[in-house]
């Protein structure tokens, strides 16, 4: 060993030790004891984890300096905040910013406007949101309806002219731009519902010419859901983008126990080379209007509303959660109402469909088809609730699949199950400085009991708090400590892969 490799090897000893016994920054910390689920889905491992700032600086091995900050992680689990990629918030988020039933559940980055309804303009709501930050991160999409009504305003029951497609095209290009993620739609919906495919593929080319992807509550979820998945691969492969199919399901009793083959299909799109995803939330019930029943929009035909209503089991399993004409009818299924009423509950439907409409919860599905689309290594987990929700969802998605369907049930491993919620999701977002816990990454960090934590919101009771998550860190600030929330607003603004950042705190590094 010559005396120069000597002296090289002292000084970065040396340099080491500097580096060791330097005070901490103030805004520096340790979480120490922890099992680390990195997000990948690799093993449980031991390991401290430094962050400085927003940003984690350090896994592995790591020593505490003089005065920084310990996080007793012993016997917890810590993981990389959850991103919910379909949630109901974009309103919310400007009027209820510390969004406790999201964060207290982990999620530490939700995205807005999904199912075709966006704000717009997109770019003035992100600037909102970015003078005053809520807790968590936020990204949108650009909905397909939102952009459809302002071309065709109420004229909308009819398909677009070429023109106005151009119109709308040129919405969306304007949209992703100001920071949009991508395109949604809600093809099952009242304004969304009468575009064509090649209506949606021209959208979706616009979104796509910015990295965008196209993100659908696919057309039917009924009896036609196979035909339904069948266009939403036609438009991405027409489009050539990637394909987001949102709350992925068997929503009726004809299609009970067709899981299988819808996974089938999709699996032969994905072998084919089409970037085939989809999110699923953990309940055998959904929350929608009333009109969604009537796949074929006759809500005031007699025989299709009571096609309808049988093909979710029948009025017993579709529950009022919000009336504006008649709030006396929340919290009860049609069966109750109609009888109180003395009239059918097709007679009822239609009045309240002709009175304005409600917001209902469908019992209509299994829990077989939810086990057998969870266990897909391509299907995320996504709340399609939101702050405040009306639905457990809203309050319990990511505790519920931790606690029920990880720990309990076993349908994957607590690694994969941390997967679904941080690093895929992060993927198909783009964001690559988030999703895993790395040195590099920002600092959004949840740290849960894995022996405790469950979901606590119910039907009757949507907006309880889930148990057993002990510490949300967002962009380094722990938000959600011991139960409650600290009252600081750490969350930025994540703009789409195409737009022109804001600035460089609100861009993401993906590519």
């Amino acid at each position: 060993m010559t005396s120069r490799f000597r002296s090289g090897l002292a000084a970065l000893a040396a340099a080491m030790l500097m580096l060791a016994s330097r005070p901490a920054a103030a805004d520096s910390f340790v979480i120490r004891g922890a099992r680390v689920a990195d997000g990948t889905g690799g093993p449980l491992r031991e390991a401290s984890v430094r962050v400085e700032g927003d940003t984690i600086t350090a896994v592995g091995a790591v020593k505490p300096r003089k005065g920084e900050r310990v996080v007793d992680g012993k016997g917890l689990v810590l993981a990389p905040g959850f991103i919910d990629i379909h949630n109901h918030s974009t309103d919310e988020l400007l009027t209820t910013p510390l969004a406790e039933t999201q964060v207290s559940q982990g999620i530490t980055t939700a995205v807005q406007g999904p199912d075709g309804g966006s704000a717009w303009p997109i770019g003035e709501y992100l600037d909102k949101l970015r003078a005053a930050p809520p807790a968590i991160n936020v990204m949108t999409m650009v909905g397909h309806a939102t952009v459809r009504e302002l071309v065709l305003g109420k004229d909308y029951r009819r398909n677009a002219t070429e023109e106005e497609i151009e119109k709308m095209a040129e919405l969306v290009d304007r949209a992703m731009r100001e920071g949009a993620a991508g395109l949604s739609s809600g093809l099952e919906y009242e304004v969304g519902g009468y575009g064509s495919t090649q209506e949606l593929v021209a959208l979706a080319e616009a979104a796509s010419r910015h990295g965008g992807f196209y993100m659908t509550h696919v057309r039917d979820e009924a009896n036609r859901t196979f035909e339904a998945f069948q266009e939403a691969l036609d438009i991405a492969e027409q489009a050539k983008l990637p394909l987001q199919i949102s709350h992925i399901k068997m929503g009726v009793v004809g299609v009970w126990g067709r899981a299988q083959e819808a996974v089938d299909m999709i699996r032969r799109a994905r072998a084919r080379g089409l970037d085939v995803t989809a999110d699923c939330y953990p309940y055998e019930a959904w929350h929608s209007n009333i009109e969604v029943i009537v796949a074929n929009k006759e809500y005031d035909d007699p025989p299709s509303v009571e096609k309808s209503i049988a093909d979710l089991g029948g009025p017993s399993k579709i529950t009022i959660t919000g009336c504006g004409k008649h709030p006396d009818y929340v919290g009860k299924n049609l069966e109750e109402i109609a009888k109180a009423e003395e009239i059918t509950p097709v007679d009822l439907y239609i009045r309240i469909v002709k009175d304005g409409g409600a917001d209902i919860i469908g019992h209509s599905m299994t829990e077989k088809d939810v086990a057998v689309f969870y266990k897909q290594p391509w299907v995320m987990v996504g709340s399609d609730g939101g702050i405040d929700a009306a639905h457990p969802r809203g309050a319990g998605t990511f505790p519920k699949v931790l606690g029920r369907y990880a720990r309990e049930k076993h349908w994957f491993s607590l690694p994969e199950a941390v997967r679904k919620m941080t690093s895929l999701p992060a993927r198909r977002l783009k964001l690559a400085d988030r999703g895993t816990i790395r040195t590099g990454m920002k600092a959004d960090l949840v740290l849960f009991d894995p022996k405790t934590v469950i979901d606590r919101s119910t039907f009757e009771k949507p907006k309880e708090l889930a148990e057993g998550i002990r510490m949300v860190f967002v962009n380094g600030e722990a938000f959600w400590e011991d139960g409650k929330a600290t009252g600081g607003r750490p969350g930025r603004v994540l703009a789409g892969a195409g737009a022109a950042p804001a600035d460089a705190e609100s861009a993401p590094t993906g590519n």
